[in-house]
């Protein structure tokens, strides 16, 4: 029993050394190719995070949480991101090998831990592509009723209704990317520039139709949300004893970890940083880059439709988007514009995220906390093609037949809590390996990475009681699995067995 648990314990806390990690890029059978830019890391920041949140998710967040004051939401979420991705950039630039949160976690933490924010990060990414794609069908039949097209949006099979335009987005680009990263990023880079210009054309049309009035009251007085049941208030307010309430200060707080959705897709960039080329330099920029570009964006497109239209209109509509705003003040013509850079914008984040998570899922396995088997790269691509078109078709599977947008809250709480990781992990790594080059330092450590982890656990307190039940419940499945197999397969769990003379436990 003794040896159990002290073999228990030091699969829990062993580290994989930065040099470790290092030389498993090496291995021709598991290792990627290094071909982006700073702008290609840049642009796939952009395509990931503007998508249908630019012209939806401020407009519920004003009509049903905050009002006017959802711009204050936005500058908070930016402010949260925007500390956490400094994080993020520091380790790229110091460790730049495919894994994000996950593999950094590994090295300053240990192994439970990066297994736990690995097992995150594919709850986050998995059900933000599955999320996406299934709006990307919504929006594609929008576009087609737009546009007076009528062609049957759904097929059954066994009995079972599924949508085709998910399964399609899906497939188009689980096949790009399986040729190559490169390749896929630069169909992105189209998709990004024409996806902008449309939300830029849209904020120029919107700026003649503001009226300063609909900014009075820019905070809302708290009201009760009489409507929500226990488990649908915020965890911080269930546990506060506190009446389920909305608008008010509170009320931009939770508009704020609402709209945090908005900014995902930032830590995916990091996942690519096996392949960026001068990942020292490149990586710090095109993170940073990218959030800036964005931040500038969601405010703007927030002054817009909370000046457009007063926020109880927009609560009266029943499903406030921007196309709602310009509906009523009666300029109809920008439906057709906005579904079109939704389309566009949906498009390329569903690409970015099928590479994020594939690149998790690479990692762990060639760690071996998953099958070595599912790490294998393409000789000819120098892609993981077998693993790319197996997520695809996961993903594939449930945006097409599953109802997966009613677990929209859980892509935000497996973000935010790989965000307190990164931020915690870089005090602990200056202090555990302060002679490692890094190619970003984050100003002010300890306390401005600590700062970062505590808001985005702020953040997180937002979230509703429901969505931390769901989290606990995914914990304790990759609980589950990392006991059964993750801790007995380790890569470095069997190196450091090897180097003490101990019995391996596979088998």
């Amino acid at each position: 029993m003794g040896h159990w648990l002290s073999s228990f314990g030091n699969a829990v806390v062993r580290r994989k050394p930065v040099e470790q990690s290092l030389l498993a890029m090496q291995d021709p059978t598991r290792s990627l190719k290094r071909e982006l830019t700073a702008m290609d890391l840049a642009i796939l920041g952009v395509a990931v995070a503007v998508g249908a949140g630019i012209f939806s998710v401020g407009a519920t967040a004003a009509a049903n949480y905050a009002g006017p004051g959802v711009i204050l939401s936005f500058v908070i979420a930016a402010v949260v991101c925007g500390l956490a991705v400094m994080c993020y950039a520091e380790f790229a630039s110091t460790l730049p090998v495919s894994g994000s949160a996950y593999t950094y976690s590994y090295t300053t933490m240990g192994e439970l831990i990066a297994w736990i924010i690995g097992w995150d990060l594919i709850l986050e990414m998995l059900l933000a592509g599955s999320v996406i794609a299934k709006f990307w069908g919504v929006y594609l039949a929008d576009a087609f009723r737009l546009f007076h097209v009528e062609i049957p949006l759904t097929f059954t099979v066994f009995g079972i209704e599924a949508t085709w335009g998910p399964i399609l987005i899906v497939g188009i680009f689980t096949t790009l990317l399986v040729l190559g990263t490169k390749l896929s990023t630069r169909v992105t880079n189209i998709f990004t520039i024409i996806k902008v210009g449309i939300t830029l054309f849209v904020i120029v049309a919107g700026i003649g139709y503001i009226k300063v009035a609909n900014y009075t009251p820019f905070i809302p007085a708290s009201q009760p949300a009489e409507h929500k049941s226990t488990l649908e208030q915020p965890l911080f307010a269930f546990l506060s004893g506190l009446n389920p309430s909305t608008f008010g200060f509170v009320g931009v707080l939770s508009a704020a970890a609402l709209v945090f959705f908005a900014f995902i897709g930032f830590d995916v960039v990091a996942t690519t940083a096996e392949e960026a080329k001068d990942p020292q330099r490149t990586l710090p920029r095109g993170i940073l880059g990218g959030l800036a570009i964005v931040s500038v964006l969601y405010i703007l497109v927030t002054l817009v439709v909370t000046g457009m239209v007063s926020y109880k209109d927009l609560a009266a509509s029943g499903t406030p988007s921007l196309t709602t705003a310009f509906e009523l003040v009666g300029a109809t013509w920008a439906g057709k514009v906005i579904s079109i850079g939704i389309l566009f914008g949906l498009t390329t984040v569903v690409m970015v995220l099928l590479l994020g998570l594939t690149r998790i899922v690479f990692s762990m396995s060639r760690d071996g906390l998953l099958p070595r088997g599912m790490s294998k790269t393409s000789e000819r691509y120098r892609t993981p093609a077998r693993l790319q078109i197996g997520v695809g078709i996961i993903v594939a599977l449930i945006a097409g037949v599953a109802k997966v947008e009613l677990l929209e809250e859980m892509i935000n709480i497996g973000t935010l809590s790989a965000f307190v990781l990164v931020s915690f992990g870089i005090p602990i790594l200056r202090r555990t390996r302060p002679d490692l080059k890094r190619g970003f330092r984050v100003p002010f450590s300890p306390w401005l990475p600590i700062a970062a982890g505590v808001a985005c656990l702020w953040l997180m307190t937002n979230l509703t009681v429901v969505t931390w039940a769901r989290f606990l419940v995914w914990l304790l499945v990759g609980f589950t699995i990392w006991f059964c197999y993750g801790r007995r397969h380790s890569v470095a769990g069997q190196q450091d067995m090897a180097a003490s003379g101990r019995p391996s436990e596979v088998g």
